[in-house]
């Protein structure tokens, strides 16, 4: 551990993303998982005009894992997906995507790039384009839209889009305008413009809010299936959904990790059914 936390300042300092670990030569933008965690969220501090959205939070995801993570209104569930995506800069700590990747010191483009894909919870799609070129304008996002449009698929890339839309369960809606698929299949076709870009590590958050009971086991069936290929972590209030999911959650409460373990063990914790499930 000591030896880690002197290669981590040495990153901090040098900004150097190329080293001999061993006989390993870990080159810039490879993603380092051999110790095991794909994300290092470490005594990461943010605060907003006096308000600590996160308190010293420290958390650690598994290269493959499905994590699920809940809590009240206000425990830090946003903040520190911010803080992952770059859209927020932290007061201290830091944040690293495996062993090389210093997140704070990323735009939000080269996180993106880099191998972290964050849905919302309002699905972000184009409405008048079909499902099939919403996942095509994906693929090819930082080309621009009109220009993406005009660009010409290799087989390949073809080949990638059919398997996702087979994954996200929009095959039979390949031809179908976006804006005309259920409020379901429009969460599930965003969750698609995120895999044909091939992300390593998945944030979703809330993917469940308003979806139909059958849109509820597919989701859950889609998000536990991506895990292993994918590391996901999932932000959600629908603790039937969390259930039927999760193998690990993490529960915050005011900006730090309150619990965290299996779902018995969670459900079984006094402090956190004071502060959550009690509510």
């Amino acid at each position: 551990m000591k030896a880690l936390e002197q290669l981590r300042e040495t990153m901090r300092r040098d900004r150097v993303f190329d080293f001999m670990a061993g006989s390993h030569l870990v080159h810039p933008g490879e993603i380092d998982t051999r110790h095991g965690p794909i994300l290092y969220v470490e005594n990461v501090n943010v605060s907003f005009d006096g308000f600590k959205a996160l308190n010293d939070l420290t958390l650690y995801i598994d290269d493959g894992e499905l994590r699920c993570i809940i809590g009240p209104n206000g425990a830090g569930k946003t903040t520190m997906m911010d803080v992952i995506t770059g859209k927020t800069r932290p007061d201290s700590g830091t944040v690293f995507f495996g062993q090389t990747m210093d997140l704070t010191r990323m735009t939000e483009y080269e996180i993106a790039s880099s191998g972290i894909g964050r849905k919302f919870q309002k699905p972000t799609i184009f409405p008048e384009h079909t499902v099939f070129e919403n996942l095509e304008l994906a693929m090819h996002m930082d080309k621009g839209v009109w220009s993406s449009l005009q660009f010409r698929l290799s087989g390949e890339q073809k080949d990638r889009i059919e398997e996702v839309m087979q994954t996200i369960n929009l095959l039979a809606q390949c031809h179908t305008a976006a804006g005309l698929l259920s409020h379901g299949q429009k969460q599930w076709l965003e969750i698609g413009m995120l895999l044909t870009q091939s992300p390593r590590l998945l944030l979703v958050d809330e993917p469940v809010a308003g979806m139909t009971h059958q849109e509820i086991e597919h989701t859950a069936e889609l998000l536990t299936g991506l895990a292993g290929k994918h590391s996901v972590v999932v932000v959600e209030h629908d603790m039937d959904f969390i259930r039927s999911i999760a193998k690990k959650v993490t529960v915050l409460h005011e900006g730090h990790v309150l619990a965290e373990g299996d779902m018995e063990a969670i459900q079984n914790d006094p402090r956190v059914i004071e502060v959550y499930l009690g509510e």
